[in-house]
């Protein structure tokens, strides 16, 4: 007990008439709230300027800098086409795009440094938009001197899939480069043309991991069973593993190449390996492509392909 009267203690504040919540609102207004209300309207007013000034391109705007922009500006144009043109549906815009994508990529030249860049990008271009009228110009860029344009001449002839592409590839899988290798083994089972079964299985020996895994997925989409075991074998995630290095969305790619290879050849003694990956793997897109194999294979013989069954869409295995 004190001997204090309520005379001699002081005149409570102001805040003690209150209570002790006032003074930590202040606080918290004055260190945490105003500061973010500040940043806020910042991020507001930058959000509101950039879509003031966003720009709405289109493949055409695209294609005229690449025919008149600066060196710089022109690979950077060529680049953004390559990435926008696969929202053009089929119709008279496509091939428009098509014919001045094609006549500006014939009009640069191979032996101009500065058209290197530009030409890359104008191959993948027209691999996307997959108009027959461009195989010729994509049959030389198989000969270029740049190896980026080569490889992406090989992907553009599989993208349109001309069976006049076949000798081509066929030579570019016998390349000295791994990476032109693997390419075409992946543009040949697109192709599927059955000349390109023995070379196939030739590249099931190759010393590349990667060219084998393309080499035996394409033999599956020709109906050839010649590289069974090593679609079984990329099921397995430590045997994967001791064969090449990959990162997670590689060994992704080549497990589901798998699954879809096994499910086209209708491989039943798969299944107990298959069964395991749908339950087991870490991924959800590796557990569903495994259920997809399953279905397939277990469906009657008379039964159409379903689509889990058919190669399409798949990418190539490219260990970098």
């Amino acid at each position: 007990m004190t001997n204090e009267s309520p005379t001699d203690s002081p005149a409570p504040s102001a805040y003690e008439e209150a209570g002790t919540e006032e003074p930590r609102r202040g606080t918290v207004t004055r260190f945490f709230l105003l500061p973010l209300l500040v940043v806020g309207a910042a991020v507001a007013i930058f959000l509101v300027f950039n879509l003031m000034t966003f720009e709405h391109r289109s493949p055409a705007d695209y294609l005229q800098e690449v025919r008149g922009g600066t060196a710089n500006r022109r690979w950077q144009a060529a680049f953004e086409l390559s990435r926008s043109i696969g929202r053009v549906p089929p119709g008279p815009e496509r091939v428009a795009l098509t014919a001045e994508t094609l006549r500006i990529f014939e009009g640069l030249s191979p032996k101009r440094r500065e058209d290197a860049a530009v030409r890359r990008y104008l191959v993948l271009v027209l691999g996307k938009l997959q108009g027959r009228e461009a195989v010729p110009a994509l049959l030389s860029a198989t000969k270029d001197p740049d190896p980026e344009t080569r490889l992406y001449a090989i992907w553009a002839l599989g993208m349109i899939g001309d069976a006049s592409a076949l000798e081509a590839v066929l030579e570019s899988s016998q390349s000295e480069d791994a990476g032109a290798r693997k390419m075409a083994a992946y543009v040949l089972g697109r192709l599927r043309d059955p000349r390109a079964v023995p070379r196939l299985r030739v590249l099931l020996e190759d010393s590349v991991a990667d060219v084998r895994w393309n080499a035996a997925i394409a033999l599956a989409s020709l109906g050839d069973r010649a590289g069974v075991e090593i679609l079984r074998s990329l099921l397995d995630r430590q045997s994967l593993s001791r064969q090449a290095t990959l990162t997670a969305d590689q060994a992704e790619t080549a497990i589901v190449g798998a699954t879809k290879g096994l499910a086209l050849l209708r491989d039943r003694d798969s299944l107990p390996l298959l069964e395991r990956v749908a339950k087991n793997d870490p991924n959800l897109r590796v557990r569903s492509a495994a259920r997809d194999a399953i279905e397939a294979i277990r469906a009657p013989a008379s039964a159409p392909a379903t689509p889990a069954a058919r190669l399409e869409p798949l990418e190539p295995v490219l260990v970098v």
